[in-house]
């Protein structure tokens, strides 16, 4: 599944990239604020942010830097700052491409194709732990064949957990990886909460967990051996 988030906060603009991305069978999530971006990214799973930088609530190299201390999604920036100073920012900030306004609609869509063509072409992490089963540049994760809807801190989570199995690891620990420290303020019942609403979704029986264990006092372990392997998409 190739899923687009989509910041622009001109409607015409906004609706014609969404629309031809659309038809070209993607999957696109359209946001006018960085408010409504952050929501979307934290709640669902995207492989490409297309970002305009001046917005009515905000500035998008603020919210790409943000972004950025968590994730190495592929990020486009679209914006009608054009000058030399504001390209290298763009790319300071965090992006892996800069197109200006007015832009091509094809040169932009030919430049999104050429991204998830080199997801395809590239080599895939596979992460694997009793029947589940996580490709990591995709994602995806699925257990015993089917594929699971996780949210972002739950695609997190999940990552964690599986990169450091037999590893106990401190609610405190969790809450560094999971959360900026620069946001709001989240205490422990937080890490609960995620995990067993992860636990609800991979596990056999979420009230007996076979994978997420609970250290009374101290925080997780994931009980079950786990593989990582290296594959080339066909």
């Amino acid at each position: 599944m190739s899923q687009i988030l989509l910041l622009e906060d001109d409607e015409s603009i906004n609706r014609g990239i969404a629309f031809t991305l659309k038809k070209e069978g993607y999957q696109v999530v359209s946001c006018n604020t960085i408010a409504e971006a952050e929501r979307a990214f934290y709640k669902e799973t995207f492989q490409l942010i297309i970002c305009d930088i001046t917005l009515p609530d905000g500035n998008g190299l603020d919210f790409v830097r943000k972004i950025r201390r968590e994730s190495s999604i592929h990020i486009i920036f679209l914006t009608a700052l054009d000058q030399e100073i504001d390209q290298v920012m763009g790319y300071e900030a965090g992006g892996d491409d800069y197109i200006t306004k007015p832009f091509s609609l094809s040169v932009l869509m030919l430049k999104v194709s050429a991204f998830f063509r080199k997801q395809k072409t590239t080599g895939q992490e596979r992460l694997e732990s009793g029947n589940i089963c996580f490709y990591v540049q995709e994602m995806r994760v699925l257990t015993a064949g089917t594929e699971v809807s996780l949210t972002k801190n739950e695609w997190k989570m999940l990552r964690i957990f599986m990169e450091h199995p037999k590893q106990i690891l401190t609610k405190n620990q969790l809450l560094e990886q999971l959360f900026d420290v620069e946001g709001d303020f989240v205490d422990e019942n937080t890490i609960a909460v995620n995990v067993r609403r992860l636990r609800e979704k991979i596990e056999p029986n979420s009230s007996k967990p076979e994978y997420i264990k609970n250290i009374r006092g101290i925080g997780y372990l994931w009980d079950k051996e786990c593989h990582s392997y290296s594959s080339e998409k066909a």
